[in-house]
C-alpha cells in the first residue's frame, strides 16, 4: 500500500478525471495504507464543487431512485466536479464478485444523469464488508462504469482541499468480537491491530504535512451522532484527537441514515452525516440531542459542498430536492442558516 514515511518505491496507477481522461498518477508505495491521487479543479475560477451520498445502493427501492432524480438536478445547477459516497454501497451484504448484477441494478442503472457522470469516489462501509469486499477495489469496476473509484483508504488532492477517505468499519470493535449472524471479509485487514496502526499514522503524517486550504476527511461511521448508531466510541479514542490536532474542517461520514450537522465544541471540526441514499430510519434518533447539534432530519436525502479558498457553503436536501439545511463557513468563522 501507499506509504508516507520510509523507504519508498513508485508505481503507476490509471485514474480516470471528471473530465474522462485517464491520467497516469505517481504513487509512493511501501507498508503503508494510503495512497494519493490528484484531482485537478476544473472549474476557471478555481472552485469545487460536490455532492456526498451515504447508504445508498438497495436497486432504486427506497426511494433511492428519487434521491438520485435530485441529485442530478442539484449537480447540473452546481457542475460539480466529483461525487462522494460514505459508504454501504450495495446492501444488505457488499457484492459477490466484481460480475455481480448488483452493482449495474444499484449504481450504474440509478445514478443516471448527465451531471452525475463524475468521478465517485468511494469508501467501504460495514455492510459492504459482508460481501466481497475487494471486488469493490478491483479496477475492473472501472472498465464496466468509468465513474467507480474505491479503496480502503487513500488522499485525493486538489488545488484548495484534500480528502482524507478513511477505511472506519475495521475500527469498530463489534464487527470482531459480536458478529452475530454477519460474516465479514478481513482479508487486507489482518492483522487487525497492524492495519489500524498504520493507517491512524500515516493519516496523522499526511494531515500534519498538508497545506491545503481545507482538510477534509471521509470514513463510514460517524464520530459524533445522535441517529441510531450514535457515537462511534472507537473514532472518538483513536480518530477524533489526530482530526483536532490537525486543523481538520469536516469530518462528513453516513452509517446512520439521515442527515445530520453537529459542530465540535472543542474544535473547529464540523460532523456533516450524509447516511440518506435510501433507507431511512423514521424517528430513530436520540430526541434529546445533545452538544454541538445544529440539525437533524430523519428521512432520505444528500448533500451538496462548494469550496473556494476562503469560503465553504454546505447544503442539504431531501428526497424532493427541497432545502433543509445550509452551513456557511470561512476561514475562521463557522456559522449555520
Amino acid at each position: 500500500m501507499g506509504g508516507l514515511g520510509g523507504t519508498t518505491s513508485l508505481s503507476l496507477f490509471w485514474l480516470r478525471i471528471p473530465a474522462f481522461i485517464s491520467v497516469i498518477v505517481a504513487v509512493s508505495v511501501a507498508s503503508a495504507e494510503l495512497q494519493h491521487f490528484d484531482h485537478p479543479s476544473v472549474k476557471a475560477d478555481g472552485s469545487l464543487s460536490f455532492l456526498v451520498i451515504g447508504d445508498w445502493g438497495r436497486r432504486g427501492t427506497y426511494n433511492q431512485s428519487q434521491v438520485a432524480f435530485q441529485m442530478g438536478r442539484v449537480a447540473d445547477k452546481l457542475n460539480i466536479d466529483f461525487v462522494v459516497s460514505t459508504g454501504d454501497n450495495f446492501y444488505d451484504d457488499g457484492l459477490t464478485g466484481i460480475h455481480d448484477p448488483a452493482f449495474q441494478y444499484s449504481f450504474s442503472d440509478i445514478y443516471t444523469a448527465n451531471s452525475l457522470q463524475k468521478q465517485w469516489y468511494n469508501v467501504l462501509g460495514n455492510h459492504d464488508y459482508r460481501g466481497d469486499v475487494e471486488a469493490q477495489l478491483n479496477p475492473i469496476l472501472q472498465t464496466i462504469d468509468h465513474r467507480w473509484f474505491c479503496q480502503r483508504s487513500f488522499i485525493v488532492h486538489n488545488e484548495i482541499a484534500e480528502f482524507f477517505f478513511v477505511d472506519t468499519t475495521p475500527f469498530v470493535d463489534k464487527y470482531f468480537l459480536k458478529p452475530e449472524d454477519h460474516k465479514y471479509d478481513w482479508r487486507g485487514v489482518l492483522p487487525r491491530k497492524k492495519y489500524l496502526s498504520n493507517l491512524l499514522k500515516d493519516l496523522e503524517t499526511a494531515l500534519r504535512d498538508s497545506s491545503a486550504k481545507w482538510k477534509i476527511v471521509v470514513g463510514h461511521h460517524p464520530v459524533r451522532s445522535i441517529g441510531h448508531h450514535g457515537d462511534t466510541k472507537e473514532l472518538l479514542t483513536h480518530l477524533l484527537p489526530i482530526l483536532e490536532a490537525n486543523s481538520v474542517d469536516m469530518y462528513i461520514n453516513g452509517h446512520d441514515h439521515c442527515l445530520e450537522h453537529i459542530s465540535s465544541t472543542s474544535s473547529q471540526i464540523e460532523f456533516l452525516t450524509s447516511g440518506g441514499g435510501s433507507k431511512a430510519w423514521k424517528g430513530d434518533f436520540d430526541k434529546n440531542g445533545g452538544y454541538g447539534v445544529k440539525f437533524y432530519y430523519d428521512g432520505q436525502g444528500f448533500m451538496s459542498v462548494e469550496l473556494d479558498k476562503m469560503n465553504a457553503k454546505v447544503v442539504y436536501y431531501d428526497v424532493f430536492g427541497k432545502v433543509l439545511h445550509v452551513v456557511n463557513l470561512s476561514k475562521g468563522l463557522h456559522y449555520a442558516i
